[in-house]
């Protein structure tokens, strides 16, 4: 890759940004950076104490601790803090300082694997136990909690190495506390134990917002969380920490959020990440009677909120796996599943919004119950057809129930994958036209160009090269710029093109009716090949001439030129954190320069 494409990229990425990293790791490797010299004495005693709240929630089923949601079972009582969920490895350096540990070359594989069971989804989960009437979920919420703190000295191994994962904790602390009642009457320990996160993850937090990502949202609001929390139990030291959780949490929002409430990461999940962060800071603030946020932050997240409403699918809560997913969920209060978003759409809307997302009872209402929430009679309205020109979506839904998503290159922040005019497609709630989503951050180069290539996504591919070159592991160059944007919300139609750093162009058209998907790809700059991929949900699919079927629903394609090759491979696709499933790809193929028109007819 030239220089050129390089130096473009960091201005892109932003100077100042790339400032914020060099002196953090520099004041790193010195010893300059305060973090490096942090001590902390092992945090011992009691946790949580008895509630009055015993017995006052029904629970339909007893807590389970499903690792990346998929996973089989782990008993709470028998976690290994030093074993991954994902390879059964152990981490071999547990007692280094956290500073000298490496994301990705550890002998337990994928880090991530570690840091699963040590963001304390676990205590959530025996906390509403305990309110359901199990005595004993108590116990063994302090004697999993006691075992972490045994086994992870502050600042020592993995669990200490990222100020994402130190604050998922203090949220997750915080909000156990909450839902026991002891946020004003705490357990020495525990303040103990959250002062301790709060003193590694501050002295790093302008790491963090150098990401321009979630990291940077997490770490504020644990701060403004842990640091208020210490305040009202008589630690005034801990006030910068408000204080500085506060401002971030504000920057952040205003910087990271658009008007239209697209949020930076292009990404599904990563956007609910954002959003149930920011409920947590404000139904903490509430908690405590702190100050208002500023309106121009309200305003940003109602729009957030908005913008996961409109994606999330009415039957079954599904969403389109758009961009890097990494299995998380912060406030996982319910039992639904993990690609079941409406737990958080409904919790928003009623927090920033003041109005319930769906009106009928459900499992996505058991986080508003345990929370001590109110549900609103008043409802939003239906979703519709939407355009979020800040993010690059154009979303046609049709009355019969159909929906489509068209996203294009609107990089104001980095992306993460190759995923140019990638349609998403669905009806009744079920997935047709499919994203092929991330599966690990720390798998083989392959995998890494699979899923965050094109070819885990619904458009074009020229002469066997990605839209984007990939420069490292989360960074891509020659960030790509839409042309000829426009939607048209009443004809139910959309269009969006783009140029890539080869010369290759891309236009596409897309329309929608009451019984079909109709898109036309226009390419130009082909070389020696460019290939249309439609990945598929799981099914029968034939090819008759240049019909695929599966018997209920039948896709047409045709090309003002010859069409090479068109046939049925197998595709991967990942919907989970690293786990992986085989669907069928249709692939059309043609050698220069055309027009490719498909029509996908559904049954309504």
């Amino acid at each position: 890759m030239s220089f050129k494409l390089k130096a473009q990229t960091a201005i892109d990425l932003g100077i100042f940004n790339l400032v914020r990293v060099v002196v953090y790791q520099l004041g790193v490797r010195s010893g300059l950076n305060p973090v490096k010299r942090l001590s902390q004495a092992s945090v011992t005693g009691l946790f949580f104490h008895p509630s009055t709240q015993l017995g006052q929630f029904e629970c339909a089923e007893q807590y389970k601790l499903s690792p990346f949601s998929w996973l089989p079972e782990l008993p709470v009582g028998e976690l290994k803090w030093d074993e991954s969920v994902l390879t059964g490895n152990h981490f071999s350096d547990m007692s280094k300082p956290w500073f000298s540990l490496s994301d990705f070359d550890s002998n337990a594989g994928d880090i991530k694997g570690i840091w699963e069971i040590s963001r304390f989804d676990w205590a959530l989960g025996l906390a509403r136990d305990y309110l359901s009437g199990r005595e004993s979920a108590l116990d063994e919420l302090n004697a999993t909690a006691k075992s972490w703190i045994e086994q992870n000295s502050p600042y020592f191994g993995p669990n200490w190495k990222c100020g994402q994962e130190a604050s998922i904790r203090v949220m997750h602390l915080a909000f156990t506390a909450k839902l026991l009642n002891q946020v004003k009457q705490p357990e020495p320990a525990l303040l103990e134990l959250v002062k301790a996160h709060l003193q590694r993850i501050a002295p790093t937090i302008s790491y963090a917002v150098a990401q321009d990502n979630n990291h940077g949202t997490s770490e504020a609001a644990a701060l403004f969380i842990g640091g208020s929390w210490l305040v009202i139990n008589g630690d005034k030291s801990a006030t910068r920490w408000q204080q500085l959780g506060r401002k971030w949490l504000e920057n952040r929002a205003l910087r990271l959020i658009e008007d239209d409430g697209s949020f930076s990461q292009y990404s599904l999940t990563y956007h609910r990440v954002m959003l149930d962060t920011y409920v947590m800071a404000e139904l903490w603030r509430r908690e405590l009677n702190l100050p208002l946020f500023s309106e121009q932050l309200y305003k940003r997240l109602k729009a957030a909120t908005n913008w996961l409403y409109q994606m999330t699918q009415t039957q079954g809560g599904d969403a389109p796996n758009l961009g890097a997913n990494d299995g998380a969920r912060f406030l996982p209060l319910s039992d639904s599943d993990y690609r079941d978003f409406r737990p958080s759409v409904q919790l928003a809307s009623v927090v920033f919004l003041e109005s319930a997302a769906w009106k009928e009872s459900g499992e996505y209402d058991k986080p508003i119950e345990l929370l001590g929430l109110s549900k609103p009679e008043r409802l939003l309205p239906l979703p519709t057809t939407f355009h979020f020109d800040k993010g690059g979506y154009i979303g046609l839904r049709s009355q019969s129930g159909a929906f489509a998503l068209l996203n294009y290159p609107r990089y104001r922040f980095r992306p993460s994958q190759c995923d140019a005019l990638h349609i998403d497609f669905w009806f009744d709630g079920i997935n047709l036209l499919r994203d092929g989503g991330t599966f690990s951050y720390n798998a083989g180069q392959e995998y890494i160009d699979y899923y965050g290539g094109i070819q885990s996504h619904n458009t074009i591919q020229f002469d066997d090269h990605d839209q984007m070159p990939r420069i490292s592991r989360f960074l891509l160059g020659a960030w790509l710029k839409a042309k000829n944007v426009s939607c048209n919300k009443i004809n139910l139609t959309g269009q969006a093109g783009y140029k890539d750093y080869l010369g290759c162009e891309h236009h596409r058209d897309i329309s929608l009716t009451e019984n079909a998907l109709l898109v036309i790809d226009q390419i130009s700059g082909v070389k020696n090949k460019a290939v249309l991929r439609w990945r598929l949900s799981s099914d029968e699919w034939n090819i008759q001439g240049n019909r695929i079927t599966n018997g209920n629903h039948v896709i047409t394609v045709e090309s003002n030129i010859d069409i090479k090759r068109l046939e049925i491979i197998k595709g991967k696709e990942s919907r989970y954190y690293y786990q992986e499933t085989s669907i069928p790809v249709i692939e059309i193929e043609v050698l220069q320069d055309c027009k490719i028109t498909t029509e996908y007819k559904y049954n309504s």
